[in-house]
């Protein structure tokens, strides 16, 4: 499925006015959710450019159950949604010769990253780039809407999110149907330890914008980092969930930064997964943990990360499910187009049946009808 420019800006038309028209830290001790989540992955990110309004606006019209705004800081201090705080290739910065000169390199997490980043410029700065498709070659459709759209502030995430949740309750009493559908935020505290170093404190900047608008239901929110600390920081500052991120290789970098020797596999063993338990909620893995690849790329039988997670009472979110063949298992491509869909529906349906109780994905339409033909199998 391609999304056409027409199509995408009269369905943020629609969105946009229905709208308008609208007058202590406890783990929990059971699943935060009833049936597998779908996570659109930086929004629609499969169809058109990531952490944008209209990404996040296209998820949820495609059914998503939670959106995930990566979070990165300005140079006033402002919480924004970006994947990376370097943003040469998620925005027009490198065609705007006004800021030529913040082109430099920096190290981050212990590599280093040349191009323009975030904390060098302020809001009002920041508000003035576009955002543009991150994968050009992949998603090629999706740069038609490249320039059209701005970098948004956490705040107007979560403005955005209440408002439609806002409007759904609304539609629910008029219909007085089926209790109304509730969108969840999932946001990620990016480099936390590198921001730090820079002066900023991203978890008490989190915690005050979700208070402040008003994002204290446990069920309609997630807290994700790959870092430790972050979370253990955040687990005294809020009640809300909280995710351990897992990636297929290195370890956490403030495990780098104190001289700890553990490594993300350590992390899920049966003893990792009890000390997650102590402050987290639950686990967001690399899939390729979750299914391990043999030498031709197929995956088979799962690993033991998710009996083990929930034996020590912590979900599992798996990430990230995309459907160009490139992205998928080698026994789920179609063809041999790398950038053509293969069969994502037929992996996800795999992973769910392992007992993986959420996922990220960039195709939520593809995530959502997998998710529901798995749940109503016999």
């Amino acid at each position: 499925m391609r999304l056409s420019k027409s199509l995408v800006f009269s369905l943020l038309g629609v969105l946009c006015l229905a709208i308008m028209m609208q007058p202590p830290a406890v783990r929990a001790e059971a699943p935060i959710v009833a049936k597998p989540i779908v996570i659109g992955h930086r929004g629609a990110s499969g169809y058109i450019p990531e952490h944008t309004i209209a990404a996040y606006a296209i998820a949820i019209e495609q059914g998503a159950d939670f959106i995930e705004p990566d979070l990165v800081m300005t140079k006033d201090g402002v919480l924004v949604a970006r994947h990376e705080n370097e943003i040469g290739g998620t925005t027009d910065v490198a065609s705007r010769p006004e800021f030529a000169s913040r082109f430099t390199t920096k190290t981050i997490d212990g590599f280093a990253f040349t191009g323009w980043f975030t904390e060098d410029f302020t809001l009002a700065e920041l508000k003035t780039l576009r955002a543009r498709e991150r994968l050009p070659s992949v998603r090629t459709g999706s740069t038609a809407f490249d320039g059209h759209f701005s970098v948004p502030t956490f705040e107007e995430v979560l403005v955005f999110v209440r408002a439609t949740n806002d409007r759904f309750k609304a539609d629910a009493r008029r219909s007085r149907g089926a209790p109304a559908r509730q969108i969840g935020v999932y946001p990620e505290t990016k480099h936390p330890t590198y921001h730090r170093q820079l002066g900023f404190a991203m978890e008490e900047a989190l915690v005050a914008v979700l208070r402040r608008q008003g994002f204290s239901d446990r069920r309609l929110v997630f807290i994700q980092s790959f870092e430790v600390g972050n979370l253990k920081q955040l687990s005294r500052l809020t009640p809300l969930p909280l995710v351990q991120l897992i990636n297929a290789g290195g370890q956490p970098y403030d495990f780098t930064v104190s001289g700890d020797p553990r490594t993300y596999a350590d992390l899920v063993t049966p003893a990792g997964l009890a000390e997650i338990a102590t402050y987290a909620h639950g686990i967001g893995v690399n899939k390729s943990v979750l299914f391990p690849r043999d030498g031709a790329g197929n995956i088979g039988e799962p690993s033991d990360v998710i009996a083990n997670a929930h034996a020590a009472r912590l979900i599992v979110h798996g990430w990230t499910f995309r459907a160009e063949n490139q992205f998928l298992p080698a026994n789920f491509r179609n063809g041999t187009d790398a950038n053509a869909f293969g069969d994502l529906a037929g992996e996800i349906g795999t992973f769910l049946d392992a007992g993986m109780d959420g996922f990220f994905t960039d195709h939520p339409n593809i995530g959502v009808a997998a998710r529901d033909t798995f749940l109503a199998a016999p």
